[in-house]
């Protein structure tokens, strides 16, 4: 039987005309207003499923092991911790036998690796990492323009520590996404546009689809079309994906859920005169003891 859980990790900042590309601050700062900064508050938001015997940890999170200069970037805020998160639920990083990595920004797998003195060594000693190789060859060898997001020490020693595995990429073809099988109940799907070869958790759950949106969606706030990231490596191939998914999506009932929306957990989604919008919000648990 599949169990869900949502594991928040904290909050942190980063600036709002990053994150809505194109859109002007009149209209995005009514979704996510931003302090005399211009910068938003964003959740880091993982998910944990428990398949069978397996308890896969879907991203981890940004981590602490980087110094109070990194940090001072990005405004890490809130309450909620990995460990605490975990623990609310009665597990403890040690009962993870796989973490599965969306992709290799630091916000989204820094919390893979930990310190021990002068060593960097998993921080989930009895995992399995999981990634694919399109994308592990595009974070080592990363380009200029996204090079600050892939940090080395999130990164090679979880190759180093010989727990790394490959999942075989899936090839989507007219902006839909490619789509291969992890287990019996989650499907994993790519997208191009954010990064290389990001994936996304697609689990069958009680009759439901649920979507792990990584950053293909990171927030609600990103459901219309031109809503796209600045931090996007191919702005035009996140168009199609989502144009292309979000139909999808309507047709198949699927449920979303968002890493770095700051309110909203999960969303279902219509067909309005105006495009796809969000029809219901709710949490994860809502789903769960429904």
């Amino acid at each position: 039987m599949t169990k869900l859980y949502s594991i928040n990790t904290g909050f942190f900042k980063l600036d709002g005309g990053a994150m809505f590309g194109v859109v002007p601050k009149s209209i995005w700062n009514k979704i996510n207003p931003a302090d005399e900064n211009n910068l938003c508050s964003w959740a880091l938001r993982c998910l944990l499923i428990q398949d069978g015997n397996r308890l896969i940890l879907v991203d981890n999170g940004n981590g602490d092991k980087q110094d109070a200069k990194f940090f001072s970037h990005y405004h890490l805020h809130g309450y909620d911790t990995l460990d605490k998160s975990l623990a609310k639920y009665g597990f403890s990083r040690n009962d993870i036998t796989d973490v599965f990595l969306s992709h290799l920004h630091f916000d989204h797998c820094g919390g893979s690796i930990v310190r021990e003195g002068d060593k960097l060594v998993p921080g989930f000693k009895n995992a399995t990492f999981w990634s694919n190789k399109e994308h592990w060859d595009w974070a080592v060898n990363p380009n200029e323009r996204e090079k600050a997001s892939f940090l080395k020490e999130n990164i090679l020693p979880i190759e180093e520590s010989g727990k790394l595995r490959f999942i075989p990429t899936g090839i989507g073809t007219d902006g839909k996404l490619g789509k291969t099988s992890f287990t019996e109940n989650i499907d994993v799907r790519f997208a191009n546009g954010h990064t290389q070869a990001m994936m996304l958790p697609q689990i069958k759950y009680n009759g439901k689809t649920i979507v792990f949106m990584a950053d293909l969606l990171p927030s609600q706030g990103h459901i219309p079309l031109p809503y796209i990231m600045g931090y996007d490596m191919f702005p035009l191939t996140t168009l199609q994906e989502k144009k292309a998914f979000l139909k999808e999506a309507v047709e198949g009932e699927y449920i979303l859920f968002f890493e770095h929306d700051p309110q909203y957990e999960c969303c279902t989604l219509k067909h309005t005169e105006r495009g796809i919008k969000p029809n219901k919000f709710f949490k994860l648990e809502e789903i769960i003891s429904s």
